[in-house]
């Protein structure tokens, strides 16, 4: 692994409580590729950054936190790719930590939800993002960005995935989300309801940064009008506190298409505010 740690999370292993890493892949991209360049773009832009939350009042800085790096994936073997990271969420979570995951494409969120699933499998997953990733396959491919959620339904099954701010999505993704998640489309209303139905149970987050708008984030593979704002998100990531948050990713920063460098700022930002929700029990 090639370390070079995203600001604040310069602690040994063995003494953390949450382990960062990388996941750059973007083998099964749909449109617009490069997403694997995130994870070193963000550590080097993280330092433009402070350590501290004016939103929490929560410092990076008082807890024990690592990176420790990035995966180093094989080409063009996505069943590889996704079990490393099975393999290397399985070890943080059988260490008693919590992995913060960033891609790479929305695709490596599935090995990490697996390894959580089993560790815990009464499991539940919080999905903010442009697209359902309902697909049953995409061009006859079953594992794909497009398709990750169906997946991971094949895991959990009905109920207990929580969808926000879908706006895009075939008829039939659409149809199976209302039918078979709890799926909020178009914004982030309700999420602060969910602790009613989670309770205590183990919870998975995965934030695709697409579900901002693109005149906010337009440094996306796939760009979609109609998003949310930063602050609409942040405020719904801030109400995620008190949840038994046990790992959680934040992917498909494509930071080549946003030359200005606001779009990896903004996902610094995140990683931050993230992190220290999660921790903030």
């Amino acid at each position: 692994m090639n370390i070079v740690n995203f600001i604040g999370f310069d602690s040994e292993y063995e003494k953390s409580q949450m382990v960062f890493f990388g996941a750059p892949f973007d083998g099964t991209v749909s449109y617009r590729p490069g997403t694997r360049f995130a994870p070193q773009s963000v550590r080097s832009e993280s330092y433009g950054i402070e350590t501290y939350s004016p939103y929490l009042n929560l410092d990076l800085e008082d807890y024990f936190l690592c990176d420790s790096g990035d995966l180093d994936f094989p080409f063009g073997n996505k069943e590889k790719v996704l079990k490393m990271i099975e393999e290397q969420t399985e070890k943080i979570l059988k260490d008693k930590k919590i992995p913060i995951i960033l891609g790479g494409e929305h695709l490596v969120s599935y090995g990490a939800i697996k390894a959580a699933f089993n560790q815990y499998k009464d499991l539940q997953i919080v999905h903010f993002d442009a697209h359902a990733d309902l697909r049953d396959d995409y061009l006859d491919e079953k594992f794909s960005h497009a398709t990750v959620i169906r997946r991971s339904w094949d895991l959990l099954g009905d109920d207990r995935i929580f969808q926000f701010g879908i706006r895009s999505g075939t008829k039939e993704e659409f149809e199976f989300g209302k039918k078979h998640t709890f799926f909020q489309p178009f914004n982030l209303n309700g999420v602060e309801k969910i602790h009613e139905i989670i309770q205590d149970k183990p919870v998975y987050l995965t934030i695709d940064l697409d579900v901002l708008d693109p005149s906010i984030f337009p440094g996306t593979g796939t760009p979609e009008a109609g998003g949310v704002t930063f602050n609409e998100l942040l405020k719904a990531i801030h109400s995620l506190k008190g949840l038994n948050i046990v790992g959680a990713d934040l992917v498909e920063l494509s930071p080549q298409y946003d030359p200005s460098g606001v779009s990896t700022a903004v996902t610094c930002k995140l990683v931050r505010e993230v992190a220290l929700t999660i921790l903030n029990k």
